[in-house]
C-alpha cells in the first residue's frame, strides 16, 4: 500500500528522481577525478562534479519525455513491433538532443572555466563519442519505466484482489450470521408456544427475556468478533430462557479462566454449541442434565469446550449437524482458515464434548 501511495504523490517521485540522477552524476564525477589523476592529467573536484552533473542532469531532463512516450507506447505483445519502431526513432532523437543540450550547458561551463568552445565541431565530436551510449541510456530509461509501471499495476491488482476477498469474506460471514439468528428465534418461539398451554407466566417471562436477548443480538450484528465477556453476557440471557423451559432439569457450570475474559471470539459462537448440548444431551432424556463450559488459554490459542452428560454419539452413528453447528463450522473457517479446530467427540466420562480452538486475540 505504501508503494501505491508513492506513485500517487508526484512530488515524492520528482525528489527521488532528482536524488537518483545526482547520485549517478557524483559517481561518474568520482571516476573522472580519479582516472584523470591516474593518467597524469589531474583536474579539480569542482570541475569533475560540474561536468558530470551536467551530463546526467541533461539525461534527467530528457527522461521526462522518454518516460511519457514509454507510457503512451508500451512494449506489449500485440503492438510491440510498432512500439519498437517508435522508440528506435525516439532514441535517435534523444541522443541528438542530448548532445545539443549538453553543449549548451557546456557553453556556460566554458565561460566559468575560460575555455573556448567551437559549437559545430564540438557537436560533431561529441555526437560521435556518445551516440551509442545515449541510445543505451534511452533504452535503460524505457526499461526501468516499464518495470516500475508493471510493479505499480501489480500492487494495484494485489490491493484490489485483497479488498475483493475481504469483502467477499465479510459478506459470507454476515450471511451466515443472519442465518443463525432466525434459527435461534424459531427454536425459542417454538419453546414459548409449548409453554403457553402449560405455564403462562413462564411463557411471559420467556417472551420478555427473548425481547432483551434479541435487542442485545441486533446491537452487535455487525461485529464478527467480540470479547469473551460480551459473548458470555449474551449466553447468560439465552440460558435464562432455556432454564425457564427446562427448570431443574438443566444445570450449567462455567469454568472461565480469568485471562480469557478479554479474548476475542466469534460473535454468537457459544449459543449454538450450548443449544446443541441441550438438544442432544438434555432434551431427549428425563433425567437432570448438566452442561459445562470451559474457556482456557493454551499458548497462543483460546480453547472453548462445551460438554454435556447425555448419551454422546455411538460408534456406529454420526452426529447430524444442524444449522447452528454447520453455521458455526463455516464461520470459523471463514474467520480463521487453517488456524482453528472444531471437534466433536465423546467425553471420557460420557456425553458429548465440543471443542473450539482459535488464535489468541485480545
Amino acid at each position: 500500500m505504501a508503494t501505491i501511495h508513492f506513485f500517487r504523490r508526484p512530488w515524492k517521485a520528482c525528489l527521488t528522481s532528482f536524488a537518483f540522477w545526482t547520485l549517478i552524476g557524483l559517481a561518474f564525477a568520482s571516476q573522472l577525478y580519479v582516472s584523470s589523476a591516474h593518467f597524469g592529467n589531474p583536474i579539480s573536484w569542482r570541475y569533475a562534479v560540474s561536468n558530470s552533473l551536467a551530463d546526467w542532469y541533461v539525461f534527467a531532463l530528457l527522461s521526462v519525455p522518454a518516460i511519457g512516450l514509454s507510457q503512451r507506447h508500451p512494449l506489449i505483445q500485440k503492438r510491440w513491433k510498432d512500439a519498437v519502431a517508435i522508440h528506435f526513432g525516439a532514441s535517435t532523437l534523444f541522443s541528438i538532443t542530448w548532445v545539443g543540450l549538453r553543449l549548451v550547458a557546456g557553453r556556460f561551463l566554458s565561460l566559468a572555466y575560460l575555455e573556448s568552445l567551437d559549437f559545430a565541431q564540438a557537436f560533431k565530436d561529441l555526437l560521435g563519442r556518445t551516440f551509442l551510449f545515449n541510445l543505451l541510456i534511452y533504452w535503460v530509461i524505457v526499461t526501468v519505466s516499464h518495470a516500475l509501471d508493471y510493479y505499480r499495476k501489480y500492487h494495484e491488482r494485489e490491493l484490489r484482489t485483497s479488498e475483493l476477498e475481504k469483502r467477499l469474506a465479510q459478506a459470507k460471514l454476515q450471511a451466515l450470521q443472519m442465518q443463525l439468528n432466525p434459527h435461534f428465534l424459531f427454536n425459542t418461539l417454538h419453546a414459548i408456544s409449548a409453554l403457553m398451554h402449560k405455564d403462562v407466566e413462564a411463557a411471559d417471562r420467556m417472551i420478555a427475556r427473548l425481547s432483551d436477548l434479541l435487542r442485545y443480538a441486533l446491537e452487535s450484528t455487525d461485529a464478527q468478533e467480540v470479547p469473551l465477556k460480551q459473548e458470555l453476557d449474551f449466553l447468560k440471557r439465552y440460558l435464562e430462557i432455556e432454564q425457564t423451559r427446562f427448570g431443574n432439569r438443566l444445570a450449567v457450570q462455567m469454568e472461565i479462566a480469568p485471562e480469557t475474559i478479554d479474548a476475542r471470539v466469534p460473535n454468537l459462537v457459544l449459543q449454538p454449541l450450548i443449544e446443541n448440548a441441550i438438544r442432544h444431551g438434555i432434551e431427549p432424556h428425563s433425567k437432570a442434565g448438566r452442561i459445562s463450559l470451559r474457556a482456557t488459554r493454551d499458548n497462543e490459542t483460546l480453547v472453548l469446550q462445551v460438554r454435556d452428560n447425555g448419551a454422546g454419539v455411538s460408534n456406529h452413528s454420526k452426529l447430524q449437524e444442524g444449522i447452528g453447528l454447520s453455521n458455526t463450522r463455516a464461520r470459523l473457517q471463514e474467520l480463521y482458515g487453517a488456524d482453528h479446530r472444531f471437534e466433536l467427540n465423546n467425553a471420557t466420562d460420557g456425553g458429548l464434548l465440543v471443542s473450539v480452538t482459535i488464535p489468541w486475540r485480545t
